[in-house]
């Protein structure tokens, strides 16, 4: 009970209050769907109350486990071990059951009813990967002073995130890479490697992924333009152009965008979720939201989104132990990336990447590791506040 004291209302607040709208706003996108198809109206309301209450009983149950679990070796080296396992596992299960395949890729692993996406866990387990790591190594990072020594102790880590998105982009899962990808910057440039390594790490990257790309489409052109990724990536050039086609999602949703104008058509009443979205419940949840509560709407979950992650950032600030900074900015990373992803795929700034808006969409992995990264925080945070008072 001491350590509920310590809580940050800042966070919890929003954070139940998004999980209230995710359950109405599920139930609005998918109504009609269910409907028509035959099934229950209420199937995917009931599963994502469920997700909610368990992702608040395990917001809890990781907020009051002792801090020093989640930076215990064996316990993150085992965590790392079986979610490489499981993104391995997804190419396999595609070749043995294609039916699994969605859009031509294979991100889940059905568990009875449920469906497990190795990649949401992937992102948890490797901002503790790599906080722990780079904790551990801080005071010989800070010392060195050339390439080689730095490039000794950060070349493991950074094997592993490759490892990561390499599988990754196998499924092929470009929205998680992504993410994965910018994490791991952000905690590099966040460690104490010294920051003119950091950015010609990142210039050295961005020149040998920029040279990938042209080189791939120079060589072998076929091997993108086949691949329903680059149709996304014409969509966002030329929406309305292909809008019998690839373009088809972006256009309606902008058709939605556009007929919720400032407050919206009401709860409930908008027309694009009646089979013009698809799946309205989870990637195109906000251009629901946009739809039925309009420009308000949408402003009031950002805002509350934007005020969890501002508030991690903060605590990430606070924090007297370098590894508590690291883990907060991560999941601050993890949290904004995925909301620019979408957003950013809704209002056509970026191509489509099927990443999910967090606590509000669809999905019981998300909701369920994104829970469990809130626990992880707020846990750091009591402790950090317990100290601070000794």
């Amino acid at each position: 009970m001491k350590k509920l004291k310590k809580i940050d209302l800042w966070i919890v607040i929003p954070y139940i209050i998004l999980l209230g709208i995710g359950i109405v706003m599920v139930y609005s996108a998918s109504f009609y769907n269910s409907l028509v198809s035959g099934g229950s109206t209420t199937q995917y309301l009931v599963k994502q109350a469920i997700f909610a209450i368990l992702g608040l009983f395990l917001c809890y149950f990781n907020f009051i486990l002792k801090a020093k679990i989640f930076k215990n070796r064996h316990f993150i080296k085992y965590a790392l071990l079986f979610t490489v396992l499981s993104l391995a596992a997804l190419p396999i299960l595609g070749k043995l059951f294609p039916s699994l395949r969605v859009n031509g890729a294979v991100a889940w692993i059905p568990i009875g009813p449920f469906n497990y996406q190795p990649l949401e866990l992937a992102k948890l387990v490797l901002i503790l990967y790599l906080s722990f790591v780079l904790t551990s190594k801080q005071e010989r990072l800070l010392s060195y002073q050339n390439w080689k020594e730095i490039g000794f102790e950060v070349l493991p880590p950074i094997l592993v995130v490759a490892i990561i998105v390499i599988l990754l982009l196998i499924q092929p899962d470009f929205g998680g890479a992504i993410v994965i990808s910018l994490i791991t910057w952000v905690l590099l440039g966040a460690s104490t490697i010294p920051g003119k390594y950091i950015v010609r790490l990142s210039v050295g990257l961005g020149a040998f992924l920029g040279l990938s790309i042209y080189g791939i489409f120079k060589l072998a052109p076929s091997i993108i333009t086949s691949h329903y990724q680059y149709q996304r990536i014409l969509a966002m050039q030329h929406p309305f152009k292909l809008e019998q086609h690839a373009g088809a999602q972006l256009v309606n949703s902008f058709y939605a965008i556009s007929n919720g104008g400032v407050f919206g058509v009401g709860l409930g009443n908008g027309i694009q979720k009646r089979g013009y979205l698809p799946e309205p419940h989870t990637d195109f949840i906000l251009a629901v939201i946009s739809e039925e509560l309009g420009l308000v709407g949408d402003i009031v979950v950002l805002s509350l989104l934007a005020l969890i992650i501002l508030r991690i950032i903060l605590i990430g600030v606070r924090a007297k132990k370098n590894y508590n900074a690291l883990v907060c900015y991560g999941v601050a990373t993890m949290m904004l990336t995925q909301v620019i992803l979408n957003v950013g795929g809704l209002l056509g700034m970026i191509p489509l990447t099927g990443v999910t808006l967090p606590f509000i969409s669809y999905g019981g992995s998300s909701m369920l590791i994104l829970s469990i990264a809130l626990g992880i925080v707020l846990n750091l945070d009591a402790t950090n506040k317990f100290e601070r008072t000794r």
